[in-house]
């Protein structure tokens, strides 16, 4: 753990408590992740202005104390996180319940099983710069609605119309070599 975080005591009291659990610490994503039969399980970390425990299958979890926010609302779909400003927030006891349910959801196998796609509509953005470059145009559409949907998705996520149109301006090339947006993640 990074000596420097101001939320180093805290974040050894939640390690102790996973710590009586039979669960594998690895490090993934800089970070520690605690993982059941090879399955991540939980993983923490300190912020600026919280710590927090996450648990990578939480969907399943039953919340009684209503705790656990899916970091990015809709957006999230299974992950679940448990934020904390302050020591006396950590209620251990509850804290050891939720992580005995993530192991028993891993020992069922339970899996969120991913609902239909939803395809965003074009963006105005993009719509025009397809007008205005027949063989970026060309490209885009020789791309599959998956791949369209991950441009769409990238300029819609923009707030500002500045960030979206350098968003544009950074996705153009990508397209122009017949990507997706994510491809180069991919094996």
């Amino acid at each position: 753990m990074d000596k420097q975080n101001k939320w180093e005591e805290e974040l050894l009291i939640l390690r102790s408590i996973i710590e009586e659990f039979p669960l594998e610490e690895t490090t993934k994503w800089g970070g520690p992740v605690f993982t059941y039969q090879q399955k991540n399980v939980i993983s923490f970390a300190g912020f600026k202005d919280h710590f927090a425990i996450w648990f990578f299958n939480g969907s399943h979890l039953v919340d009684p104390a209503a705790v656990l926010k899916a970091t990015q609302g809709e957006k999230t779909k299974n992950l679940r996180q448990w934020k904390f400003t302050d020591p006396s927030q950590i209620d251990k006891s509850l804290l050891r319940q939720y992580i005995q349910q993530a192991i028993n959801i891993e020992e069922k196998g339970l899996k969120l099983i991913p609902g239909k796609k939803e395809y965003l509509s074009i963006p105005a953005l993009i719509e025009e710069a397809l007008k205005n470059d027949p063989q970026l145009k060309r490209n885009f559409e020789n791309l599959s609605d998956a791949k369209k949907n991950e441009y769409y998705e990238y300029i819609h996520e923009a707030k500002q119309d500045k960030t979206k149109v350098n968003r544009l301006e950074k996705i153009k090339p990508i397209i122009l070599s017949g990507k997706g947006l994510y491809d180069k993640y991919k094996k």
